[in-house]
């Protein structure tokens, strides 16, 4: 085929795209199902329902095959499990009884029975449910969902392609079965999986699909001999299948490196691949291959995970030198539009100079759609699109938004004496002791409380204009009185204010910092119905007033208990935002990391003795590929530092992570140099605190021992237990007694018992401890 025809053969398409629907009508279905106020038939019809409008707006923007399969009701993860047959045991009698109820609780577990772990998907900020395998899983096809939702799309007219997760990068994200000895590595049940893989092909074959696409993104990360070796065993015996539709194999997050040319050459149709960012990379290793003679390459040229617009004539200039190196070259986002919000044209408050800069899912499509049609009909035939784009691309380099002196001459003006706090820890932990006075196994929380209806409702009225903002201010009196006043009568030492005048932890800071634009609709799946709205870093940033002292100082003045000043790390800030990509990360995170440094100064001159600086996102921000972690680490800890160095020795400085692998990054933990660090464990059953210990990390930590994440509401025995588990690892004076994360979305019921658990089960444990002799 010559390049002339395989441009010719240009088309567009994604790999999958927001489910929640505009204004989240899949979020409001599936919590009412779970409250009992819609029915599971009504839950299935707004879903179909979304589905079908989707597919339409897609094929009416010009995507010629739109995906199927990617829709989920809590996770595609766990999808594969259901499609896999790999039910846990303890969930498999729920699972028959009712398919989509025993789903349901895979996903958030019920009061006798808990749920599937949950971690990051790879380094975005997007939870997926984690398979538990064995030695003795047995697996069973269930193609219902992908047969389904299939024949949907087709019955519309539309031309489809199913998307599963591959067999290979589903077995490397699975995890021991609870029982099972840890070293298991459920990839050896590969030759097991494949047959499953197979009799699901054969099922979307005879349902018509012409072609089915397979996401491989672990094999972007560093891979073994082994692993690689079992990616080609994997795509040999699947492409050797005579029963299938033709295979496009995906991988997306970064370059796949020793990867691509075991799946170059194997017995595949096409491949899909990512060229943003550094799996630029991937251009020049396609030819050191020798490219994909005679096969399809999607060419992953928009990002599919930032929200800022496209430079359509480098995409073009990609795409042209990639027309030599493939049989057909096609059109797509660098990974799934699940990453971003669905519409930048329904934010109306942002300033429309800014507005031009932003591209949400529904304009990546036309993104997407214009570069497929310069691909395919040449530059000429979009010439009015390249003069929009080249004006909107210079309007945001020479905007004053993106550059204020005063900002970087600050940022470039740090000192190694910034950056690091003094004294160090064995000097400092003495004195917040004498400070704080705390008994051992001392109890806290992370931060927020659940949020009342009393409260949404007033900020509604606020919004509407039916209250005013003194009124409102004293319902967010109220509800600290009353978490204030709760936490103090259950007992926990280390109190919090609950956090009832913030709508997000990254978004409220971005409002008050210059720098940042907020949206009204950006909201995306973190995971489950749990939906968040990144703020848009946009531009250098500074912080023009203090953000949290005046409510934190508000709690204090209602207890003599000690309570914490609640932020939100530079690191977190950059990963929960959709951040510029203009100039390089550890730049942007410094002038955070300043801002944030004015906070903690604010904080301690109010009296505030505890100040947490929460960094959840240090972990999923990770770089995928090893080599690039060293650079990443330097500039993410130092800017933790930067926020925390200027602390007095007695402030004793909190941080907080949750939801992520945490053993290759201890180092990274220990380099913050915080005081007390507070981790999820109580799915994961302790092993962070076993990770700390292997690592010898001197300083206090709180593995959490309250899952959030559940309904369900755990005893004191089990907190107990997980808390002797702890004390295997850390000792007693230095574990503090906390859940696995902020309680925001959990309700007051569970709240309050839960707490009263965790306090009864640290009471219990302290009184355990051997008496302390002189």
């Amino acid at each position: 085929m010559t390049a002339e025809s395989a441009a010719a053969a240009a088309h567009a398409t994604v790999y999958g795209y927001p489910r929640q629907g505009q204004s989240r009508e899949l979020k409001k279905a599936i919590e009412g199902y779970w409250k009992g106020r819609v029915s599971a038939d009504a839950l299935r019809e707004t879903a179909a329902g979304l589905r079908r409008a989707t597919w339409r707006q897609l094929a009416d923007s010009g995507i010629h095959e739109v995906p199927t399969g990617d829709f989920s009701y809590y996770d595609h993860v766990l999808d594969t499990t259901v499609m896999a047959g790999a039910i846990p045991d303890r969930h498999r009698a729920a699972v028959e009884a009712d398919a989509l109820d025993g789903y349901f609780a895979m996903a958030r577990g019920t009061q006798e029975v808990a749920p599937l772990e949950m971690t990051k998907w790879f380094d975005t900020n997007y939870h997926y449910l984690v398979p538990e395998l064995g030695p003795d899983t047995v697996f069973a096809a269930d193609s219902t969902k992908q047969v389904a939702e299939l024949k949907e799309a087709l019955a519309l007219g539309l031309t489809a392609r199913p998307v599963l997760v591959g067999p290979v990068t589903y077995l490397l994200l699975a995890k021991p079965a609870p029982g099972v000895a840890p070293d298991f590595e459920p990839l050896t049940l590969l030759d097991r999986l494949l047959p499953v893989y197979a009799e699901v092909l054969a099922d979307l074959r005879a349902a018509g699909a012409e072609w089915v696409q397979l996401d491989e993104p672990a094999l972007v990360q560093d891979r073994s001999p082994a692993e690689l070796n079992a990616a080609g065993r994997a795509y040999r015996e699947l492409g050797g299948l005579t029963d299938r539709p033709k295979l496009l194999v995906a991988s997306y997050f970064d370059r796949l490196g020793d990867a691509l040319p075991v799946l170059a050459k194997a017995p595949v149709e096409g491949l899909a691949l990512d060229f943003t960012g550094p799996a630029a990379a991937n251009l020049d290793a396609l030819a050191a291959v020798g490219g994909l003679p005679g096969k399809r390459l999607v060419a992953g040229v928009v990002n599919g995970r930032n929200i800022w617009i496209n430079d359509l004539e480098k995409s073009l200039a990609t795409l042209g030198t990639l027309l030599g190196l493939a049989g057909r070259v096609d059109v797509s986002a660098s990974c799934s539009l699940l990453h971003v919000p669905l519409d930048a044209t329904a934010e109306h408050d942002i300033d429309p100079e800014i507005a031009r800069w932003l591209a949400f899912a529904r304009q990546k499509t036309g993104e997407i759609v214009t570069l497929a049609r310069g691909l395919d009909r040449g530059t000429g035939a979009v010439a009015a699109e390249l003069a929009a784009n080249r004006a909107d691309l210079a309007s945001r380099e020479g905007s004053a938004l993106t550059h204020d002196p005063a900002v970087r001459a600050r940022a470039a003006a740090v000192t190694d004496a910034d950056t690091h706090r003094s004294p160090a820890y064995p000097q400092r932990a003495p004195a917040q002791r004498a400070h704080l006075g705390l008994p051992l196994l001392p109890t806290t929380t992370i931060g927020s409380f659940p949020q009342t209806a009393q409260l949404r409702t007033a900020r509604a009225d606020l919004r509407a204009g039916r209250i005013d903002a003194a009124a409102y201010e004293e319902r967010i009196k109220a509800e600290i009185g009353e978490v204030v006043a709760f936490q103090e009568e259950t007992g926990i030492d280390v109190l919090v204010h609950g956090e009832p005048e913030r709508n997000d932890m990254v978004q409220y800071f971005a409002e008050q910092l210059s720098g940042y634009l907020a949206t009204q609709h950006g909201w995306v799946q973190s995971y489950g119905t749990r939906y968040v709205r990144p703020p848009v870093l946009a531009g250098d940033i500074s912080r023009p007033d203090p953000m949290t002292v005046r409510w934190t100082s508000y709690a204090q003045s209602l207890t003599e208990r000690p309570v914490k000043g609640m932020l939100t790390g530079p690191v977190t800030m950059l990963a929960w935002s959709f951040v510029r990509d203009d100039q390089p990360l550890g730049d942007t995170a410094r002038q955070v990391a300043l801002a944030l440094r004015d906070e903690v100064t604010d904080l301690e001159d109010a009296g505030t003795p505890v100040i947490q600086v929460d960094e959840p996102a240090l972990r999923e921000t990770l770089p995928l590929r090893a080599a690039d972690r060293a650079g990443y680490l330097a500039w993410a800890t130092e800017a933790f530092r930067i926020t925390t160095a200027g602390a007095r020795p007695d402030t004793q400085i909190h941080t907080h992570m949750c939801y992520a692998e945490f053993g290759d990054i201890v180092q990274a933990i220990d380099d913050l140099d915080a005081d007390v660090i507070s981790l999820e464990a109580a799915r994961s059953h302790m092993q962070v605190a076993r990770e700390l210990a292997s690592h010898g990390y001197p300083r206090e930590a709180g593995p959490g021992v309250y899952d959030i994440h559940s309904p369900r509401v755990p005893g004191a025995g089990e907190a107990a237990a997980l808390l002797r588990k702890g004390l295997e690892a850390i000792p007693a004076d230095r574990l503090w007694v906390n859940p696995d994360c902020g309680l925001k979305t959990r309700a007051w019921p569970e709240t309050r018992e839960s707490l009263r658990n965790l306090v009864t089960a640290a009471h219990t444990v302290r009184a355990e401890l051997p008496t302390p002799t002189d």
